[in-house]
């Protein structure tokens, strides 16, 4: 099992906008062959920053199925309205 740890920076103003719109990407996501879970974290010192754990059963489930994928298409548009910039997903393997 993988796990994506994808950090985000969200426009100042739009956080609660983002948070409800995770629970519309929860739904995309979690339909991408492999997926396993999602958790969505909001920073305590900078409010803007946001974490998703991602749980995929192999690397390739997310950087070529998912990211391949219609349904990544619409999980940017539902989250990337409210991004200051891109995010930066890295991938980890329990040890």
């Amino acid at each position: 099992m993988i796990l994506e740890i994808a950090e985000f920076d969200i426009s100042s103003g739009n956080e609660n906008l983002f948070e409800e719109a995770t629970h519309s990407a929860k739904k995309v996501i979690s339909q991408s062959k492999g997926f396993v879970s999602i958790e969505f974290r909001k920073c305590l010192e900078k409010p803007t920053r946001f974490l998703a754990f991602i749980k995929w059963e192999t690397l390739e489930d997310h950087t070529v199925g998912f990211r391949e994928s219609p349904l990544f298409t619409e999980w940017r548009a539902i989250l990337s309205p409210y991004f200051n910039s891109a995010p930066v997903a890295l991938h980890y393997n329990l040890i």
